[in-house]
């Protein structure tokens, strides 16, 4: 069992191999915490949906993307404002326009998958 932690070393065990492969499966304490923001990103509905907008329309502007998704589009800047701090989208300035494009690969990685038939998966 040399993956588990000497902290946890004198717990018993049923599948030495079975859990060493769920430590190596959970990964890196930070990659995971990484992981879940991203996942709570990804669990709102509107965030979602503007997600999937920006994802698929290419850079665009809030009032494009409040139409879109049917979101007021003070909403769709808070959104937005959330997803710019954790990095997910950026923005580009054109003139006085500002469009939003997905600036995160694993999120748009993610947002492809989801797309997919479920039989595809």
């Amino acid at each position: 069992m040399h993956l588990v932690p000497a902290e946890l070393a004198h717990r018993k065990v049923i599948d030495d191999h079975t859990v060493c492969a769920a430590i190596e499966g959970i990964g890196d304490a930070d990659q995971l915490h990484e992981w879940a923001d991203c996942f709570a990103l990804l669990g709102e509905h509107h965030r979602l949906a503007v997600l999937l907008a920006v994802h698929h329309a290419g850079p665009i502007a809030v009032t494009d993307l409040a139409t879109a998704t049917g979101i007021a589009d003070s909403a769709v800047s808070q959104i937005l404002r959330l997803l710019r701090a954790s990095g997910t989208v950026a923005a580009d300035k054109d003139g006085r326009i500002v469009r939003y494009r997905l600036a995160d690969g694993r999120v748009a990685a993610l947002l492809d998958r989801m797309r997919e038939p479920a039989d595809q998966r």
